[in-house]
C-alpha cells in the first residue's frame, strides 16, 4: 500500500500550521450516495463528489465531512463496515479517494471522514472469525454472552432499530450484542486488541491525508462488563433526541449499554494518534438523550480527548424559539465549561429542518443566519443551502430499514437522503443518468443549483452571502457569546473577540418587531444580507429579518 505523506497531502505544506482551524469552522456534510453519480448506476460516488467540489467551495465553507464510503453490504448504507481500509466499489477506489483529498485541498477545503468504530458488519472477517469458536484469536473481539437459563437474552438492553439488542448465534451458542441492526455486531472495546486495531484504522486514513474524523456513536464504544439491566425511564423524562417516540428504546434509562467511564481512556489514546499529524480534528456524535451535554463535557474536557462533540438539541423536534435557543446556549456554557460546541439543524438521520419546524422561505434564511452567528463550529447538510424540504418517499421506494420497522408512525431517514438536484431540466435533476437509488423529489427540481446559481434573491446566493459575511467578522467565528435579549419572538446576542464586538438581532416572527439597541455605540453593518431600516437607536425589524451592528469603539461591549 502506498501512503501519501500527510505534510504533502494537506494544503499549505511548509506554511505555519493552524491547529485551531476547526474552531468556528463551517463543515459541509456530504452523503455520498445522494450527492452526484458519475457512472450511471444511480448511486453517488467519490468521482461525483470530486466533480461537484467547486460548488461546495463556492459556498465559502471550510471543510467537508463525508459519510461512510467503506466496503459494506450496505444494510445500513455504509454504517455497517466490512473493511475499514478500503472503498466500497460502488463509490470507487482508494485512488479516487486520494484524488478527492487532493482536489479538496487544492480548493482550500479540509476533509473529515465518518469513522464507525462501535460496530462492524456481520460480514466483516473479524466477526466471521470471532463467531467460529470460543477460543480463536478474535473470540473476544465482539460482545458475546450466554443466555439466561430459560434461553432468553442476557439482559433487557434494546436496539435503537427496534427489539432486543441481543441476537442468538447458533455457531457459538451464545448471544451477541448489537445496538443497531442485528447485522451490525458491537465490537468489544474491553479487549485491548480491538482498541489497538481501531487506532491503526484511524492512523491509516490520517496517513492518506484526512484532516479529521466525525466519530459515529462515540459514546457506544464500551458496554457495562457486568451486563446489568437498564432501569426504566419515567415517562416524563422521555424524549426523541436519540430514537423516535414510537421506539420503546426511549422507555429505558441507558445507564449500562453505553456511555461507560472506560471510554475516556480510549478517547485519550485516539487523540494521541491524531496528535501525530498536523492540525487534525475530531467531532464525536454523542447519542445520549438524558445526559447529552454532561457527556459532551466529559468527552471534550482538556486537550487530550475529543476536540468537540456534535450536539442534538437543535436536531430535535422542539421548535427553536428565541427562548429555546437562549436556554440551549446558556445550558451548554454552564455545563460544557471547557469544550467547544458543534451545532447543526439538519443531517442524514433527521427530518430536514424546514419541514421539521414548518419554516417558510424567509424563516429558512433567517435561521441560517442565526445558526451561522452562534458560538461554535457549524455543520451544514447537503441541500441545506438550496432550502430543500423533507421529501416524501413512498413505502414501496423505501430503503431505510429503520423506516420499514416503524412505518408509518416513523417513516425513516430516506426523506432527507434523496438526491441533490443540480439541474431542473431532467427528471433526475442531473444527479444520475440512471434510476436513482432513491427517487428525485419533483418539488426539489425548482430549487436546483442551476436555477439558484447567480439568482440574486435565491436561497443559495443568500447562503454564500451569509458565509462571506461570517468570514469577514472574526467575532462570529471564534468570539465569546452573550445573549442580551430573548423571547419567543426575538433573539439578540453579542459576539466579542479581542475588543471587537458585533451585535446580532433576529426577528423570529412574521410580524414587525421593535429593537432598542443596548448601550455600546453600535453602527449598522450594511454588508449583511438583510434589509433593515433605521430610526436612531430604535430599529424596526421586518418579519424574518436580522440586524447586525458593530461597536464604534472597540471594547465598549466587553
Amino acid at each position: 500500500m502506498v501512503f501519501i505523506d500527510p505534510q504533502i497531502a494537506r494544503p499549505g505544506a511548509g506554511a505555519p500550521v493552524d491547529k485551531d482551524w476547526w474552531r468556528g469552522a463551517v463543515i459541509y456534510q456530504i452523503y455520498p450516495r445522494s450527492f452526484q453519480d458519475s457512472n450511471g448506476d444511480g448511486i453517488g460516488d467519490l468521482a461525483g463528489i470530486i466533480h461537484r467540489l467547486p460548488h461546495v467551495a463556492s459556498l465559502g465553507v471550510d471543510a467537508i465531512w463525508i459519510s461512510p464510503f467503506f466496503r459494506s453490504p450496505m444494510l445500513d448504507f455504509g454504517y455497517d463496515v466490512s473493511d475499514y481500509r478500503d472503498v466500497d466499489p460502488m463509490f470507487g477506489t482508494l485512488g479516487d479517494f486520494d484524488a478527492l483529498i487532493q482536489r479538496a485541498h487544492d480548493l482550500g477545503l479540509k476533509v473529515l471522514i465518518d469513522l464507525v468504530l462501535s460496530h462492524t458488519s456481520a460480514q466483516h472477517p473479524w466477526f466471521k472469525e470471532s463467531r467460529a469458536s470460543h477460543d480463536n484469536a478474535k473470540h473476544d473481539w465482539y460482545v458475546w454472552a450466554d443466555p439466561k437459563p430459560d434461553g432468553t437474552p442476557p439482559n433487557n438492553w434494546l436496539s435503537i432499530f427496534g427489539g432486543s439488542a441481543w441476537e442468538w448465534d447458533g455457531e457459538r451458542m451464545q448471544y451477541y450484542l448489537h445496538n443497531f441492526l442485528a447485522e451490525q455486531p458491537d465490537l468489544n472495546f474491553h479487549c485491548a486488541s480491538v482498541q489497538d486495531e481501531l487506532l491503526e484504522v484511524a492512523r491509516f486514513w490520517l496517513q492518506r491525508g484526512v484532516d479529521g474524523f466525525r466519530l459515529d456513536t462515540v459514546n457506544f464504544y464500551f458496554h457495562d462488563r457486568q451486563l446489568r439491566d437498564n432501569p426504566p425511564l419515567p415517562e416524563a423524562d422521555r424524549n426523541d433526541n436519540t430514537a423516535p417516540k414510537v421506539n420503546p428504546y426511549n422507555f429505558q434509562d441507558h445507564l449500562y449499554d453505553k456511555t461507560q467511564p472506560e471510554n475516556l481512556e480510549f478517547l485519550r489514546r485516539l487523540r494521541a494518534v491524531m496528535e501525530e499529524f498536523p492540525a487534525v480534528t475530531s467531532v464525536g456524535e454523542v447519542g445520549e438523550s438524558q445526559r447529552g451535554m454532561q457527556t459532551q463535557r466529559d468527552y471534550t474536557a482538556g486537550d487530550d480527548l475529543l476536540h468537540m462533540a456534535y450536539d442534538f438539541d437543535f436536531l430535535s423536534n422542539v421548535y427553536p424559539s428565541g427562548s429555546r435557543i437562549r436556554e440551549v446556549l446558556e445550558r451548554f456554557d454552564r455545563i460544557v465549561t471547557e469544550g467547544w460546541a458543534c451545532w447543526a439543524f439538519s443531517n442524514h438521520d433527521v427530518e430536514r429542518h424546514p419541514s421539521r419546524w414548518g419554516f417558510s422561505e424567509p424563516a429558512r434564511r433567517l435561521y441560517a443566519a442565526l445558526l451561522l452567528s452562534m458560538k461554535g463550529t457549524i455543520c451544514l447538510y447537503q441541500g441545506e443551502e438550496l432550502g430543500l424540504t423533507e421529501a416524501y418517499v413512498a413505502y414501496e421506494d423505501l430503503q431505510d430499514p429503520y423506516g420499514k420497522r416503524f412505518w408509518p408512525k416513523f417513516k425513516g431517514r430516506d426523506g432527507c437522503r434523496t438526491p441533490i438536484p443540480w439541474v431542473r431540466d431532467n427528471a433526475n435533476g442531473g444527479f444520475s443518468d440512471g434510476k436513482p437509488w432513491l427517487p428525485m423529489a419533483v418539488e426539489h427540481l425548482d430549487r436546483a443549483v442551476s436555477v439558484q446559481d447567480g439568482a440574486q434573491d435565491s436561497t443559495l446566493e443568500f447562503y454564500r452571502a451569509m458565509l462571506n459575511f461570517r468570514k469577514g467578522h472574526a467575532p462570529l467565528i471564534k468570539g465569546n457569546l452573550k445573549v442580551v435579549q430573548a423571547s419567543d419572538d426575538m433573539l439578540v446576542m453579542i459576539r466579542t473577540l479581542d475588543g471587537h464586538s458585533i451585535l446580532c438581532a433576529f426577528n423570529l416572527t412574521g410580524e414587525d418587531q421593535r429593537l432598542i439597541l443596548p448601550p455600546g455605540g453600535w453602527r449598522h453593518d450594511r454588508s449583511a444580507p438583510f434589509d433593515v431600516t433605521a430610526d436612531g437607536d430604535d430599529w424596526l425589524l421586518p418579519p424574518w429579518q436580522a440586524f447586525f451592528a458593530v461597536a464604534d469603539h472597540a471594547g465598549t461591549t466587553e
